[in-house]
């Protein structure tokens, strides 16, 4: 007795039936903003990754039905919309949650606590790489660098900073996210869910009151290169020898005014790092400013 391809769980690669399409008046807005979207553009083509980013601000992720609905807007494949929507990590090919929380392990990040920060969150939240909460609200990964060393290690919710993370202050960020609490990112904008950050990333304005002028700029770490380029001298920076010998105190300073622009996260943690854990072996290093 034989079993069949199917009972042995081989395809034998039939090709998928059609994508369904959108309910008539989903699409019938879709395809308004779609068009504003591609008047942008001197080629429709060029269109196609904010036009990923409004499919998937309709389903939280980017379905069969979304991607020939970019296909039929622009004159072109689907083969050729899949491999872009299958190329940047952005957009998500499964439903996912509410917030998208990513968690550095890049070099750096994972040096300073984001290997550990991961690894916990996944204990914590019952989820592996790209796995979802039972209810819906976060989907947790480790993501690629994303420019912010300075300030690592570095939680991202939806793209938004969470800057110098420990443990404990990321079990409490996922915790208060879950909940329905409001959190505040270290920098930029108000945090939204998913789903709204897609709309704002297809081109769309956001349209919530004060969160344009809650954008600020660069953080303080990130602006020390440019003072250093304009001439601006930098405080100096005390490590003591490692053997315990004599050294240089710092003089005295005038403790800076925070700038206008910078604001903390409600989730910020301590900075454990060699400049500032009286344990490690280098000592102590006087911070900046002082």
């Amino acid at each position: 007795m034989t079993t069949s391809s199917s009972e042995q769980g081989v395809s034998l690669g039939m090709p998928q039936l059609p994508a369904p399409d959108y309910p008539d008046d989903v699409r019938a807005r879709l395809e308004r903003d779609a068009r504003d979207i591609i008047a942008r553009y001197p080629d429709s083509r060029s269109a196609l990754l904010p036009m990923l980013h409004l499919v998937q601000s309709e389903e939280g992720h980017v379905t069969r039905t979304g991607m020939q609905f970019c296909a039929d807007m622009l004159n072109l494949t689907t083969a050729e919309v899949t491999a872009v929507a299958t190329f940047y990590t952005m957009y998500r090919r499964r439903p996912s949650g509410d917030y998208q929380v990513g968690v550095c392990t890049n070099t750096l990040c994972a040096v300073m606590g984001g290997d550990a920060i991961f690894e916990a969150l996944q204990e914590h939240l019952g989820v592996g790489n790209g796995g979802t909460t039972d209810d819906g609200k976060v989907t947790l990964e480790h993501i690629e660098c994303n420019a912010a060393c300075d300030f690592a290690p570095v939680v991202m919710v939806n793209w938004e900073f969470f800057d110098n993370q420990t443990v404990q202050s990321a079990k409490r960020l996922v915790d208060d996210l879950r909940a329905g609490e409001q959190v505040t990112p270290t920098r930029g904008a108000p945090l939204c869910t998913f789903k709204e950050t897609a709309r704002i990333l297809a081109g769309f304005p956001d349209e919530r009151d004060g969160a344009v002028e809650a954008t600020g700029s660069a953080g303080p770490a990130s602006l020390v290169g440019l003072k250093l380029a304009k001439g601006e001298t930098a405080p100096a920076r005390v490590v003591h020898p490692r053997d315990g010998g004599p050294h240089e105190e710092p003089q005295d300073r005038a403790m800076p005014e925070p700038s206008p622009t910078e604001h903390t996260s409600s989730h910020d943690a301590p900075q454990d790092t060699s400049a500032s854990d009286p344990a490690h072996p280098a000592g102590p290093a006087a911070e900046e400013g002082e």
